[in-house]
């Protein structure tokens, strides 16, 4: 069954949020390096309910604890672009420092949130749904691949890191990435419904090892 699955999941994104809550208080709040926090929050969340779904039942309780999935990964998911962008200037890219350039990063984020809400969330409507011994609520319209979100923000984090690993010799990034795609395109033979968290979990590792690189990088220039 894949409930032990998702409870060990939201630990382990538990584990690394108090890494990263430990580093922003070593290196500081206020900068777009932390975004990846955000989202390795909401995978506490989004695991954490897959995972206690058949304790709770079915029931307007489970419903909107489900719908929230939805509405906090059209809004959190994007701001890894924002962060691959931000990983460049760190990097010292001289076409990063710009003032467009952290305009066009957010505005980017800001367009994949808005796409996201039109295409997955505007009238979502969600049924119950049983599989492999995990009770959640999801869209009653068939899944025709990944989302284009989802895509579009691999394309990101894939070339951030293929830069990175280029200018600064830190490869994880761009393995991770490269990971997750291929997971996410790729149907894998295995009889559960938690192998896709599997390898966002092997992403949001590279994305917070490569911030915590970036971070010593920066402490000891």
């Amino acid at each position: 069954m894949d409930t032990p699955l998702f409870l060990g999941f939201a630990v382990a994104y538990l584990v690394l949020l108090v890494w990263g809550v430990r580093q922003a208080s070593r290196h500081g709040w206020w900068t777009p390096a932390n975004l990846p926090l955000l989202v390795v929050a909401a995978l506490v969340y989004d695991n954490l309910v897959l995972g206690i779904g058949r304790w709770i039942g079915e029931g307007s309780l489970l419903e909107g604890l489900n719908l929230a999935r939805y509405w906090i990964h059209a809004a959190i998911t994007p701001v890894l672009v924002a962060w691959a962008l931000h990983t460049l200037r760190r990097a010292g890219f001289s076409w990063a420092q710009a003032r467009w350039y952290q305009v066009a990063s957010i505005a980017a984020s800001l367009a994949l949130t808005v796409a996201e809400y039109f295409l997955e969330v505007q009238g979502l409507t969600l049924e119950p749904q049983q599989e492999f011994g995990v009770l959640s609520y999801n869209s009653t319209e068939p899944a025709s691949g990944p989302p284009l979100m989802v895509l579009v923000v691999a394309a990101f984090l894939v070339v951030a890191g293929a830069l990175l690993w280029k200018k600064q010799g830190w490869p994880w990034l761009f393995v991770g990435a490269v990971i997750m795609t291929i997971g996410s395109g790729v149907e894998v033979p295995v009889d559960s419904g938690a192998i896709t968290n599997l390898f966002e979990l092997v992403l949001l590792v590279s994305i917070m090892a490569t911030k915590s690189f970036q971070d010593r990088r920066t402490t000891s220039v």
